[in-house]
């Protein structure tokens, strides 16, 4: 085995891997960092930001969901757009509309909101940063992939950590629209230089993934390709669902449990700053057991955190499932990535990349609207949590399902192909 190991790595260049794809990880986490805090100022000011708009609280949790559908959307022509025209370009037209974006909706009218949230933080803001940037640094690996990805997703649960406490003393203090207005300086001021420093990644590796190979391949885990495509974005909608109740009701649950909103902002940050901590592991077991095994094992824990959020009340119940539920939920999404590339060629990851998070930041906009349907029904968000749980069973039938495709795919003969 050793000797055909040495066989092979012979005929292939060396890793494309260097301090570059370091650099450009680490720039991009950055961006990530900054570009997520937007959506988080509804998120946090929820409760307030209805009270001044005189309307339901499922109104502005919609606002603040579609602008997970937005980005998801829109991350599927932004990604072609990187191609294009480069990186760079794309990430500061994103600046400066999610900017835009936050002035917008400080307006303060209902459908400023819905504007400034949907269309220029989502469909033209973040789309132009998380779907293509993930496709970029992945393009930067081929050996560590799982782990660059894992890093530069985290960039979601560093900005969770930070800005919602940050978020809640500025609603305290000035007021939701001012904090809207200052933190648009803030994203337009950091992102567009750090952009810049944004690098062509190189050409890709002669080292391609098995099952992906450098050919384009009609065929994934022995089904059609676009079918296992579809399977993998039906998968991706269904985890999002529950995954979008915890992030976007935290707050407002702890408020109407008689817990203070600063501890509600704390115990989202708990959650995302778990997730964070958690992430790189999944980032390394996606390396080993592969993408659709890491996604199976980290939605099984999100079954069982987000069914434990319906039947805890406490406070000290509420940060103990919060930082499991981090703990468990934070490495899907990157696993999805790292499924894409090992059984798709490279070729085609600029547009499968979005589209799978296209399905599942639509599962986010419809997870967080539906749960504040949900509560504008019974009063109270259990209900939610017990739909969140049966979206998340559906996930793991669909994924369960591939991965028994793919273990029976590796035990067939190796089909060559000259």
């Amino acid at each position: 085995m050793r000797t055909g190991g040495g066989q092979r790595a012979s005929r292939f260049p060396a890793s494309i891997e260097s301090r570059a794809s370091w650099l450009a990880a680490s720039i991009t986490l950055l961006i990530l960092s900054i570009s997520y805090g937007a959506p988080l100022i509804v998120v946090v000011g929820l409760k307030p930001i209805a009270a001044a708009l005189d309307t339901d609280r499922s109104v502005v949790a919609l606002a603040a969901s579609l602008v997970w559908l937005g980005t998801g959307l829109g991350g599927i022509v932004m990604g072609r757009v990187a191609d294009c025209v480069g990186m760079r370009s794309v990430a500061v037209f994103g600046a400066a509309m999610t900017a835009l974006g936050l002035a917008v909706s400080a307006i303060g009218e209902t459908w400023a909101l819905f504007l400034g949230s949907a269309v220029l933080i989502g469909l033209l803001g973040n789309s132009a940063h998380y779907p293509p940037l993930v496709t970029y640094v992945s393009r930067w690996f081929d050996r560590r992939r799982g782990t660059a990805v894992a890093l530069i997703s985290s960039g979601q649960y560093i900005a969770g950590v930070l800005w919602p406490t940050v978020f809640e003393e500025g609603i305290t203090r000035f007021g939701w629209q001012a904090t809207m207005l200052g933190f648009a300086f803030v994203v337009a001021g950091a992102i567009v230089p750090l952009a810049l420093f944004l690098s062509p990644p190189p050409p890709p590796s002669f080292v391609e993934p098995a099952s992906g190979g450098t050919l384009r391949r009609p065929r994934a885990l022995g089904l059609p390709a676009n079918l296992v495509q579809s399977l993998i974005c039906a998968a991706a909608f269904l985890c999002c669902v529950p995954m979008a109740m915890p992030a976007g009701h935290l707050v407002a649950l702890c408020s109407d449990l008689g817990i203070p909103t600063g501890r509600g902002a704390a115990m989202l940050s708990v959650l995302l700053g778990c997730a964070f901590v958690s992430r790189m592991f999944w980032g390394w077991a996606a390396d080993r057991i592969g993408g659709l095994g890491a996604v199976l094992a980290g939605s099984t824990c999100q079954a069982a955190a987000i069914a434990a959020f319906a039947v805890t009340q406490d406070e000290a119940g509420l940060f103990a499932v919060s930082a499991a539920y981090g703990l468990g939920f934070s490495g899907i999404i990157p696993a999805y990535v790292v499924a894409i590339r090992e059984h798709f060629p490279s070729a085609e990851a600029s547009w499968r990349v979005p589209t799978m998070f296209f399905a599942g930041m639509s599962g986010m906009a419809f997870g967080g609207w539906f749960a504040g349907a949900l509560y504008d029904h019974f009063g109270f968000y259990a209900p939610a949590f017990v739909a969140g749980a049966l979206f998340n069973l559906a996930n793991l039938a669909l994924i369960g399902f591939l991965v028994m495709r793919q273990a029976r795919q590796s035990r067939l003969p190796a089909v060559s192909l000259a």
